[in-house]
């Protein structure tokens, strides 16, 4: 099996890469690559994010061919794929971190700023923090629930279809913390920063 990690140069991704290939060990070829056939090829994607909304899908964007073949992949061909931070962000169909930024549109929503109330918690949310699992994900299989993540951000993902959240945390408000619609995956927090409960995490989206 091939596991493709999105290269678009949109921050330091080590720890996705280190993560991935230490669940892999030699099942599993992980390669980190921006070269469309490979990606076109692999059994699945991941599409890690650092950085803002716009950055990220600006760089998406820079690499010619790259949002279509992302497409393909995962709304024409339905083949599994995982979206980490704002990697999951940007399936929104529009977010509001710097300016106004027209997203993947995979899942009908929008990126907006934590509402942070009389400013009573610190943006960004940064460290652990319990996930509350809200419907039977894949990607949880035998993870607990209030089980504690981490996480690095100071805009969420408000979808428009509640069915698709899988697990949200509470920060300031109920904030979305995973998503799962079909083939397509998606986590507001690290699980490759989640220590072995993250890990585990990795290890199902690689089984599916």
């Amino acid at each position: 099996m091939n596991v493709a990690i999105v290269d678009y140069n949109s921050g330091n991704i080590r720890s996705v890469i280190n993560s991935f290939s230490e669940v892999a060990r030699d099942k599993v070829k992980i390669e980190i690559t921006s070269d469309l056939n490979k990606i076109k090829s692999s059994d699945k994607v991941v599409l890690p994010g650092q950085g803002s909304f716009k950055s990220c899908i600006d760089a998406l964007k820079s690499i010619n061919g790259l949002v279509d073949t992302l497409n393909e992949f995962a709304i024409n061909n339905k083949r599994p794929l995982l979206g980490i931070c704002v990697g999951l962000q940007m399936f929104a169909s529009i977010g509001y971190e710097e300016t106004e930024t027209k997203g993947l549109g995979w899942i009908s929503g929008k990126v907006s700023k934590i509402n942070n109330q009389n400013n009573k918690y610190k943006l960004p949310h940064i460290g652990w923090n319990q996930i509350n699992i809200v419907k039977d994900s894949r990607i949880f299989k035998d993870i607990e629930n209030s089980s504690h993540m981490y996480f690095v951000h100071s805009y969420e993902f408000i979808p428009e279809d509640k069915s698709v959240i899988s697990a949200t945390t509470d920060y300031a408000s109920n904030i979305v913390c995973a998503v799962e619609k079909e083939n397509i995956f998606g986590t507001q927090f690290h699980p490759e920063k989640s220590d072995k409960i993250g890990l585990k995490i990795i290890d199902n989206f690689i089984r599916l």
